[in-house]
């Protein structure tokens, strides 16, 4: 029996050690088969919301939906609300909770309040956190509320344009948290992007399920296969990072080695071609000229606008950086767009999850520019970034709009829950193209046990 690991792709052989696209040292993570209990249960569940959802640092949202002193915005997971507002003294967060009865305070998904006024008997706190007014206080016996019954509030940290809040009561540092290297995140400038599309889908399958189905490329052929012609899956470099973070370089703009034909400059790398600002009908090279050319039209752009590409590899500009965040987030990372995709837990039923996405875009002086059509913006989309956009909710059979490749992974994810239930099936069993898998389980029963 051969128990050597089987090595996959290098996007850039050449990368030096240091560079951000340079391929991370393997990860011994082991070969156990772990249970499939924990797609089911509500116990599972309560153990998960104890001991990871309370207890590690979340991504609530992102800078750019709170650039005024008084703006807020709401990230809902599980069994919390939580208010993130911008204060005079920078970025706080508090449960969204009155002190009085419990009541939620604010409702409206993001808004510009310096006052929260309660809806059940109008006592009101400081955007601050601090309690401002009790309705009728000379009714209360001083020793109820002497200790002046503000917000309660939690740890709240900004990085990389991004705002990350933490309901334990001793957080480790975010930074060493997150796992990822120095500058990789900041390279996108996320603070100055701005959300154009915003959707809350529900899904009907446990979210480890819509993490995993994220976290590889193996799947694309066989469900995705309309992505063969311009994406290099067989090709993808996977990269893991301590404390569960993970990546993989997927190259866009050239056909899979799956493809029998490797040099027809097919329908979808044309369009690839137009969106990156090249004739496709003046294009003379073959398919194995594509990857490049939209490189190339991509820093001439940058020159042109002043974009400042040069703080980019070759390769973040034709290719996807999905980047896992633990626990719950893969970011695709783009130097003009991003996707921030956030999986969250359902409030009372272990097998559905909330696929939570964010497009953001970076705005440029191009009149010339339009998204490109992988961003799978519906058209007339307001993509100037000067009004951000209310968040779109679907329930679990609703669609939600994602487009084609997307909704064929919310159809399919229901599949893969209900098989799972199966007296034939046992537990997964990852291959090498499912390493983020097997890091980020590992990291997951890490935090559970706190071993």
């Amino acid at each position: 029996m051969n128990s050597q690991k089987i090595p996959c792709a290098t996007i850039n052989p050449d990368a030096s050690a240091d560079s951000l696209e340079a391929k991370q040292p393997d990860v011994d993570n082991g070969t156990a088969c772990y249970s499939k209990e924990g797609y089911f249960t509500t116990e599972y569940m309560a153990r998960e919301w104890n001991k990871l959802w309370t207890d590690t640092w979340l991504i609530a949202g992102v800078i750019s939906d709170i650039p005024k002193v008084g703006d807020y915005f709401l990230f809902d997971v599980g069994e919390e609300s939580i208010i993130v507002t911008r204060t005079e003294d920078g970025v706080k967060a508090f449960y969204n909770v009155c002190s009085h009865r419990g009541a939620k305070l604010v409702w409206n998904e993001r808004g510009s309040k310096k006052v929260f006024v309660c809806p059940f008997h109008s006592w009101s706190f400081h955007h601050t956190g601090e309690l401002r007014r009790i309705t009728d206080e000379d009714t209360f016996h001083p020793d109820v509320v002497n200790h002046r019954p503000g917000l309660s509030p939690l740890a709240c940290e900004e990085h990389a344009g991004m705002v990350f809040v933490h309901m334990g009561d001793n957080p480790p540092s975010l930074l060493e948290t997150i796992g990822l290297p120095e500058g990789y995140l900041e390279a996108y400038r996320i603070d100055q992007m701005k959300v154009v599309r915003h959707v809350r889908s529900e899904w009907g399958a446990n979210w480890k399920v819509g993490v995993e189905a994220f976290y590889e490329s193996y799947h694309l052929h066989a469900v995705h296969p309309e992505t063969r012609g311009v994406m290099g899956d067989l090709n993808v470099q996977y990269d893991l990072y301590p404390n569960g973070a993970s990546r993989m370089i997927v190259p866009l703009g050239q056909p899979s080695p799956r493809m029998n034909d490797q040099q027809t400059v097919n329908e979808g790398l044309q369009m690839m071609l137009q969106d990156a600002g090249i004739d496709p009908e003046g294009f003379d090279g073959t398919a194995a000229d594509v990857r490049r050319a939209i490189q190339l039209a991509k820093r001439e752009r940058s020159d042109r606008l002043g974009l400042e590409y040069e703080r980019f590899e070759d390769g973040q500009l034709s290719d996807s950086w999905a980047t896992g965040v633990f626990p719950n987030v893969q970011i695709g990372c783009h130097p003009e767009a991003l996707f921030l995709m956030r999986f969250l837990p359902h409030e009372t039923d272990p097998e559905k999850f909330y696929y939570d996405t964010m497009t953001l875009l970076l705005p440029a002086d191009d009149p010339e520019y339009c998204p490109p059509g992988w961003m799978g913006l519906p058209e007339n989309t307001d993509v100037s970034g000067q009004t951000r956009p209310d968040t779109e909710h679907y329930l679990v059979h609703e669609d939600a709009g994602l487009g084609m490749v997307l909704s064929q992974d919310a159809a399919f994810l229901p599949i893969v829950q209900k098989g799972m239930r199966s007296r034939g099936f046992k537990g997964q069993l990852w291959g090498e193209q499912e390493q983020r898998l097997r890091h980020f389980h590992v990291e997951l029963e890490r935090r559970l046990t706190g071993k």
